[in-house]
């Protein structure tokens, strides 16, 4: 089995552990010359990267939720979700949230791979192209035939949330 990339930018980042005993793959912005798709709840715009000299930079301003681009496409096997988890130094550093946290990108999904992100800060969080936003863990998955019938109780844990806090 293997996990094929494409780059869709001669300069982006495809997926990479960070040591040999990472879990995570680290995903990366793709910025430049990039729109981001942005959402307060209530209604939806693109907001352009700004070029800073060079550099692409987008500024996430405080309640807002992004879709950030990373660049490529990619392939998984079948029997295979990409689980995409925030980084636990960009949430402490910056804050940043990955609100459906973890997400899952399918097998079969065939377009340019996206990070949803928000920012709960009272104030802007930057994003700076190529920086390290996300990071994917590889699953597998059983996908089981669905059928109606009588569930019946087999243990004596009844009553919901909590029910085995005698």
């Amino acid at each position: 089995m293997q996990l094929t990339i494409e780059l869709l930018h001669p300069d982006a980042q495809p997926p990479r552990r960070a040591t040999e005993g990472s879990a995570g793959y680290d995903l990366c912005a793709y910025l430049t010359g990039r729109a981001i798709k942005c959402s307060d709840g209530t209604r939806t715009w693109d907001t352009a990267a700004n070029d800073e000299g060079g550099m692409y930079v987008f500024s996430l301003e405080s309640g807002v939720t992004a879709l950030v681009p990373l660049g490529f496409k990619a392939r998984l096997p079948q029997g295979i979700e990409a689980q995409i988890r925030p980084r636990s130094g960009t949430s402490f550093k910056k804050g940043l949230q990955i609100p459906n946290a973890p997400g899952t990108i399918d097998s079969d999904f065939p377009d340019e791979w996206m990070v949803i992100v928000r920012n709960p800060m009272p104030h802007a969080i930057r994003i700076e192209h190529g920086e390290r936003i996300a990071q994917m863990v590889l699953a597998r998955y059983e996908v089981l035939p669905v059928e109606r019938g009588r569930v019946s109780i087999t243990t004596e844990r009844v009553g919901g949330f909590g029910s085995t806090g005698r």
